[in-house]
């Protein structure tokens, strides 16, 4: 067991728990930077597909695992993000400078968004968001000049200070390229909720009423949550749009919001590692249903709906046996080991209470 000596207040608020905490990330960190040197191009472009989705992971886990509003319409600001990049880019804007704007414009345009949005709850919530993910194909038709429309557009190869990146001929600069910008998101995402305005998320996703009760002002609190998560959620549609290498109005449709959602809570509601483990299922799944098809027939035949019926079938499982996700899995398993031979099987059960602040909504 280990058994963790905080002498201030500041020890709950670490960026890593203890040392041996930073050690196992240090080892993830340098696995990841070999990894190019480990496995083929096949698999270090699903592995960037890992971490673009993790990424979109991260900005919807802190709008529906932090501050506890869902939403179904995120795929609408991967594609602004996507489009904002590619459109700064042609317009003459370099990419160190059009990738953090298109985040900034899609951040923008989440919160405007977001005022009238989040004075809804629960289901009505996600009723408008899938609204907004819907509304976002027409609008990117009806935008055909900017956009392309139906025709899509092919965004050119990132030149960063003359340093050429391609995502099909440099798969390894490209996936070095994700990988900053991962390890950049989850720093300022761990920041975040170290910060005041990331304590005020977890009071509003926790109770509205106790929250407001301690000085929380929710609507602002829920709108700066809602477009720092749009902001997160368009450097992601960035880079899938790169990671494509073409879209169009079809590329971001609402099954991306609802794979979205399925990731986190999968992965696990609530937590940075539940956004990357939630990424390995959805990018993962499909290349190991194709090669389980294609192992048990020989003829290479598609089954229609199959990748859709595993998906909600493992959601469903996930719901009825184990809300937390894989993250909470791994976290009772954990203690289990570190608190044997004094575990016990009820210290897991599940509080079916509600807040009775909760019931006056």
């Amino acid at each position: 067991m280990r058994i963790q000596f905080k002498t201030s207040y500041n020890d709950d608020i670490r960026l890593f728990e203890d040392g041996w905490s930073l050690s196992v990330y240090s080892v993830l960190l340098f696995v990841a930077i070999a990894l190019p040197f480990i496995i083929n191009d096949f698999y270090l472009g699903e592995m960037t597909n890992v971490l673009i989705w993790a990424i979109a992971g991260l900005g919807l886990m802190l709008l529906t695992g932090q501050t506890g509003q869902a939403s179904l319409g995120h795929a609408a600001f991967l594609a602004l993000g996507c489009y904002s990049n590619v459109i700064l880019i042609e317009q003459g804007v370099p990419f160190i400078l059009a990738f953090p704007l298109a985040g900034i414009i899609t951040g923008i345009i989440g919160t405007l968004i977001a005022f009238p949005a989040l004075r809804l709850h629960g289901v009505y919530l996600a009723i408008a968001t899938i609204a907004l993910s819907i509304l976002a194909d027409d609008i990117i038709v009806l935008l055909e000049p900017w956009t392309g429309g139906v025709s899509g557009k092919f965004p050119v190869p990132i030149d960063i200070f003359g340093f050429e990146i391609e995502r099909w001929t440099m798969p390894t600069r490209f996936y070095y390229l994700v990988l900053v910008v991962t390890l950049i998101t989850t720093l300022f995402y761990r920041n975040l909720l170290r910060s005041p305005l990331g304590r005020a998320f977890a009071a509003v996703r926790d109770s509205e009423v106790s929250a407001m009760a301690m000085g929380v002002h929710i609507a602002r609190t829920k709108a700066t949550s809602f477009g720092i998560s749009c902001g997160i959620t368009g450097l992601a549609g960035a880079l899938m749009g790169y990671y494509a290498g073409a879209f169009n109005n079809e590329t971001f449709s609402l099954v991306i919001s609802i794979q979205l959602l399925m990731m986190i809570v999968i992965g696990g509601l609530g937590s940075i590692h539940g956004a990357f483990f939630g990424a390995f299922v959805i990018a993962f799944l499909p290349q190991a249903l194709s090669i389980l098809t294609k192992s048990i027939s020989s003829d290479n035949v598609t089954i229609p709906g199959l990748e859709s019926g595993v998906f909600a079938a493992i959601l469903v499982l996930f719901i009825l046996f184990e809300p937390m996700g894989i993250y909470g899995r791994w976290l009772k398993i954990r203690t289990w080991f570190e608190l044997f031979p004094f575990a016990r099987k009820d210290m897991f059960r599940r509080q079916k209470s509600y807040l009775k602040t909760e019931r006056l909504r």
